[in-house]
């Protein structure tokens, strides 16, 4: 009887193989997505909030009691955006100021791990210790002393002014010190022996390898940068120097009154550039969030 089952067995297939009884689904499985839905849904509220919001009309939108969904769909609201402000300048501002603080963060952060990660000298911890100090100060207690800094140089509504303050940052020196310390260091002594310089090592050898932490700090220091508001409104005063972010504030009419339309309808454009920058290194980002903290 075995040997009459077996026969009758599709070839290459083994018992294993064989379809299964549906199991029905735990307790803790399911309480588990159901948390994980709740979840998910306030999170995403106020981005469907921003959505609906700069479709609706103003009357909508200054109704009450309030609804999610406009009844009636505009597009003033995003034509109002491009009219009442130099749109497409804050636009263009806004990416070179992320994106040069975000190449030269990626550029100066990196040289500062490998120095404390891969090169033995005398005061490296020290130094590691007062760089990761710094993170406990608060910008704002640094800001009148960078911004008379700033002010001396002649630097008040120009990138230089924006870019230079921000041109390295404590937490991304610590993060990459981290990933490099988690390379075999046989390679850098193979390397040296072979007449290879510190930066030699550092360019073709370990920045191949740290990648995914190089995207991760990236897509960070550019969506922190970004969103930021208190740094371009103090370093810039004109108008045509202002980002997304603190152009977005110009739209306050007399008496504070503010056009929340208009003003969703702007935020919605301005988070767009950080989605589709977050979907181009998702997975990189991913990998580098779960191998955190190993050592190889």
């Amino acid at each position: 009887m075995t040997a009459l089952t077996l026969a009758r067995r599709a070839p290459g297939r083994s018992v294993d193989d064989a379809p299964r009884a549906r199991r029905p689904m735990r307790t803790g499985t399911f309480v588990s997505l159901l948390a994980m839905l709740v979840v998910t849904a306030f999170v995403l509220l106020p981005i469907v909030v921003i959505v609906f919001t700069a479709f609706k009309p103003t009357a909508e939108v200054n109704a009450y009691p309030p609804t999610l969904m406009p009844d009636a769909w505009t597009l003033d609201n995003m034509r109002r955006i491009v009219t009442e402000l130099p749109f497409s300048r804050l636009v263009l501002n806004s990416f070179v100021f992320a994106g040069g603080v975000t190449i030269c963060a990626l550029v100066f952060d990196s040289l500062a791990a490998y120095a404390l990660a891969r090169i033995d000298f005398r005061g490296r911890r020290l130094l590691l210790v007062g760089i990761v100090a710094t993170l406990m100060i608060p910008f704002q207690a640094t800001l009148v002393p960078v911004y008379q800094l700033v002010s001396d140089l002649g630097w008040v509504n120009t990138f230089p002014g924006l870019i230079a303050p921000r041109a390295a940052d404590a937490f991304g020196i610590f993060f990459l010190r981290q990933f490099f310390l988690a390379l075999p260091r046989d390679v850098d002594s193979a390397a040296r022996i072979d007449g290879a310089s510190e930066f030699r090592i550092y360019r073709s050898i370990v920045l191949p390898n740290v990648v995914p932490a190089l995207l991760t700090l990236g897509i960070f220091t550019f969506v922190n940068n970004w969103n930021d508001l208190l740094w371009p409104l103090v370093f810039t005063t004109r108008k045509e120097m202002g980002t997304i972010t603190s152009g977005l504030t110009l739209l306050t009419g007399p008496g504070g009154i503010i056009p929340y339309g208009v003003m969703m309808a702007g935020s919605l454009i301005a988070i767009l550039p950080l989605v589709v920058a977050f979907l181009l290194v998702q997975r990189r980002f991913i990998e580098s969030v779960a191998t955190t903290g190993l050592k190889g």
